[in-house]
């Protein structure tokens, strides 16, 4: 039975919204419906290893701590790196399966939005603090405390 691309998707969207508990139930449903083969171990165990990567977050080495997840060209730039991988007929089934996970994971992360607060949609305090400032009809704590809206 061939992987399933809306559970994969499904996988990526819970791992990089760090919704970890959710994207183990996943993977463990992809895992169940894959058949044994080296093609299907391979990207199983790369599916693993991103998952023990993004948990721990400390990795410096790491390909996902060093990601720019609003840099889609260079999402598509992996991608294509990848995907020359699973191409490449000196690599066994396992690398090849392996590879195509991360093709995958880099086709799903540049379609997406994901909740990171490095990136470049995320509004840090101060800009926050700034836009309140310039928008006189929102109503502070201090001036609701004081009975005044403005």
């Amino acid at each position: 039975m061939p992987i399933s691309l809306a559970l994969v998707t499904r996988f990526f969207q819970l791992l990089f919204n760090r919704q970890f508990t959710e994207a183990e139930r996943e993977l463990e449903r992809l895992k169940q419906r894959m058949h044994e083969t080296e093609w299907n171990q391979g990207y199983s165990r790369a599916l693993h290893g991103m998952l023990i990567a993004r948990k721990s977050n400390s990795d410096g080495y790491s390909l996902l701590s060093k990601l720019d997840l609003g840099d889609e060209k260079a999402l598509l730039d992996y991608r294509r790196e990848f995907l020359s991988h699973v191409r490449n007929k000196l690599h066994g089934n396992f690398d090849r399966g392996f590879f195509s996970a991360w093709a995958d994971c880099m086709r799903v992360l540049s379609k997406m939005v994901v909740n990171n607060p490095g990136s470049k949609d995320s509004v840090s305090k101060k800009e926050e603090a700034k836009i309140l400032d310039k928008d006189k009809s929102q109503v502070t704590m201090e001036s609701f405390l004081k009975g005044t809206s403005a």
